[in-house]
């Protein structure tokens, strides 16, 4: 995992508890399992923040912080998360979300030509909602879902790997010296 680029976000972060817009915060975002680079604050991070970035509305960033700050996961990895969707990748996921809804409903999808209007807003997107935010609700528990499981499996090899490669762990086999040196049964 990327520990050493998580911890200099994370050593950033202290120097901003000075500004006059984080005074009121100080005590709660100085907690230090919210900077902390530990698996099950980094994975519940990233499947908060999967989760979190299907919501339809322009919360993302508040609602990732109140969330880091109440259930204890990482401030940077939850923000990242959820910038996944961005201005440049909203229409896309958002597109495939309202597919996915119109697939769970059995429905069929509309065509629509989007105008900045009342009319349009009032008429032409009465039938889009409720597929999308069918689909919007379940493409966060389906990607969070996965997300929080990929990530699991992916840190659990790494440390495997990690120490299976260890400087000294080809000759602590069956029956090589242990730690002190003692012969293994």
């Amino acid at each position: 995992m990327p520990r050493r680029i998580l911890r200099k976000l994370s050593t950033k972060v202290h120097g901003l508890s000075d500004r006059w817009y984080f005074r009121p915060f100080r005590e709660r975002l100085a907690h230090p399992a919210l900077w902390s680079v530990q698996r099950r604050s980094v994975t519940g991070a990233f499947a908060t923040g999967l989760a979190i970035a299907f919501i339809p509305l322009p919360v993302h960033t508040p609602l990732a912080l109140l969330m880091a700050v109440l259930m204890r996961l990482n401030v940077s990895v939850i923000i990242a998360t959820v910038w996944i969707v961005n201005p440049l990748t909203v229409v896309p996921i958002y597109f495939a979300a309202y597919r996915f809804g119109v697939l769970l409903l059995r429905g069929t999808a509309m065509p629509f030509a989007f105008r900045m209007s009342w009319d349009w807003l009032e008429h032409g997107l009465g039938p889009l909602w409720k597929p999308f935010l069918v689909g919007c609700a379940a493409s966060a528990f389906v990607c969070s879902t996965i997300g929080w499981f990929a990530l699991e499996i992916l840190w659990r090899q790494r440390v495997r790997f990690r120490y299976r490669t260890r400087p000294g762990a080809r000759c602590r086999g069956p029956g090589g010296p242990g730690p002190r040196g003692q012969t293994r049964a």
